[in-house]
């Protein structure tokens, strides 16, 4: 099966936008790296990769660790990603594939 060529967008992203890709577009939104009406639809590999870069160095300097993250980008974590579970599981995600090596 052929690979898209571009990202369609959080709001188009297979389970709800529950993927690395999604999460990595949201985790830019907590930083303040992109706008949160910004889905990244359209954007090559190479675009999200420097996404990526950004925001991996963003996460450095808290150990990547949200309860590290000083209180006003804790709160906008909490916001958005809570916001993104919502409507992944209004839209049939449940999120039993991330889980189901824990038990």
């Amino acid at each position: 099966m052929a690979r898209a060529d571009t990202y369609v967008g959080t709001d188009k992203d297979v389970n709800g936008g529950m993927t690395t890709i999604g999460k990595l577009v949201r985790d830019a939104w907590v930083f303040g790296l992109l706008p949160e009406t910004e889905t990244c639809a359209g954007w090559n590999l190479g675009r999200m990769d420097l996404l990526l870069d950004e925001v991996s160095e963003e996460w450095d300097k808290y150990g990547c660790m949200v309860s590290s993250l000083p209180a006003d980008l804790r709160e906008r974590h909490d916001r958005i990603h809570t916001a993104a579970i919502e409507r992944a599981k209004q839209a049939g995600w449940a999120g039993e594939k991330e889980t189901d090596d824990e038990s």
